[in-house]
């Protein structure tokens, strides 16, 4: 099993969310942060002056798939989030080596889907 976490634009999030559910995962984790990248933050200018914005609010969707899933589903997350722009995201991938539905106590890739 892997896990996706895709740090994102807030604005790409529903669509994300819609995207997932089409490729038949729609379990995922949405939770809001902030941080900021290589360009650390931004210049904003509100009322004729210059403020510098050091965190950025983003949004991280987290999903945990079958190894044989990942490759489709980090594609889909990347194809919707893209827009070419600075401060499109990141895309991390990591193992998990099991999982437990509590209800149940099903194991590994019954757990998730």
């Amino acid at each position: 099993m892997k896990r996706i976490e895709a740090i994102v634009r807030h604005t790409k999030v529903a669509d994300i969310c819609a995207v997932l559910e089409k490729v038949d995962y729609p379990g995922l984790m949405i939770t809001e942060i902030e941080g900021h990248g290589k360009q650390k933050g931004l210049q904003q200018e509100v009322r004729g002056k210059t403020y510098k914005v050091g965190l950025m609010t983003k949004a991280r969707i987290e999903v945990v798939v079958k190894d044989s899933d990942a490759e489709k589903i980090v594609k889909a997350i990347q194809e919707t989030a893209f827009t070419g722009k600075v401060g499109d995201g990141k895309i991390f991938i990591s193992p998990v080596d099991d999982a437990v539905r509590i209800r149940t106590g099903e194991r590994g890739d019954s757990a998730i889907k």
